[in-house]
């Protein structure tokens, strides 16, 4: 007969085991509880990636204007500021001589494009700041759109003989103080405005295929390699960009930039005419933050160098913003955003 002491022995003995199996369960049950928490925090962040956030899709044009003050000279009825607002023109004279926007046959109306003048001024903001992005193509941040246009050397066929510009000195500033005036580029000159890329040099309707307003032409082009070029062949070397006067505005010394002014000349007989600006699209990821074409350690090392900062700054204050889902702070999601595209390429 067993005694009470062993009785008690054996009960304590076959507990044991299972208070051990129970605790190890509940501890398995606990660490699977937090790794489902943990991806599911993952998951959510790379979801990012399939939705961008819509904060990201900045408006490219100007949206409002700071200042404008018409010179002598300035084309009557020309002097509405607000027709610099927005997208440039793709389809002009609408109720008088319809057509589209090529660099042989400019926008031509009153509520098309705005006068200068003999030293008149116009100002013009962006909602955002405009960085000195390396993924710009050619390097060119910002691109003026004039009325300028190509003459024609071969009468209604759209040869390039030579072109009708009007000038208009450029200058940009982050700030609205501090002016960085823009050399060898004017506003209404090279290069006139495309609007479609399926059109002929002087087509009465508009075309399917849009060209990019935010895309710059190759600023290597100079007007005398164009002279004695046809039409088709100056939109094969616009390259599907919609023309303009481009903009580098780290070569002038600034890491971004939100106004930029046009001045009139001071030459009588001259009155540029501005139809509007815009801030150009980088091209290729935009987790690969130092530009090299490649999304990889050096991308990873800017990132987590502006960690939590607010508004996503590098840590330097400049190149692209890391914070890549636009919340306003860079953290988990833009990580999760960075190694998802890692390896990507232009």
């Amino acid at each position: 007969m067993r005694t009470m002491r062993s009785l008690l022995s054996a009960s304590l003995s076959s507990r044991a085991p299972t208070a051990l199996a129970v605790e190890h369960r509940n501890l398995r049950r606990g660490l699977r509880r937090g790794l489902r928490r943990d991806l599911s925090h993952a998951l959510a962040c790379l979801c990012a990636v399939a939705a961008p956030a819509s904060s990201r899709a900045d408006f490219p044009f100007a949206s409002e204007v700071v200042a404008y003050t018409p010179g002598s000279g300035a084309v009557a009825g020309f002097n509405n500021p607000l027709v610099a607002l927005g997208p440039p023109e793709r389809f002009t004279g609408e109720g008088l001589i319809p057509g589209a926007v090529t660099p042989f046959q400019p926008a031509f109306r009153p509520n098309e494009v705005v006068s200068l003048g003999v030293g008149g001024e116009l100002i013009l903001a962006f909602d955002r700041e405009v960085v000195d992005d390396p993924r710009h193509p050619f390097g060119i941040d910002i691109l003026v759109f004039g009325n300028a246009f190509f003459t024609d050397g071969a009468f209604g066929l759209g040869v390039v003989a030579g072109l009708a510009a009007e000038g208009g000195t450029i200058a940009v500033s982050a700030d609205g103080l501090d002016w960085r005036t823009v050399v060898g580029r004017d506003a209404d000159g090279l290069f006139p405005t495309l609007g479609y890329l399926d059109v002929g040099p002087f087509s009465p309707v508009a075309g399917v295929v849009e060209s990019d307003f935010t895309r710059p032409v190759d600023p290597s082009i100079t007007l005398h390699s164009l002279i004695g070029l046809p039409h088709e062949e100056v939109v094969e070397r616009y390259a599907g960009s919609g023309g303009g006067a481009g903009i580098d505005i780290g070569a002038l010394g600034l890491s971004s930039a939100r106004f930029v002014r046009i001045t009139g000349p001071s030459a009588a007989g001259m009155s540029p005419e501005v139809d509007a600006i815009a801030a150009v699209s980088p091209v290729g990821s935009p987790a690969d933050l130092d530009g090299d074409g490649v999304v990889g350690a050096s991308d990873l090392s800017m990132l987590l160098s502006a960690w939590g900062v607010a508004g996503g700054g590098t840590a330097k204050g400049k190149g692209p913003s890391a914070d890549l889902d636009g919340d306003g702070v860079v953290a988990a999601s833009d990580l999760a955003i960075l190694l998802a595209a890692w390896g990507a390429t232009r």
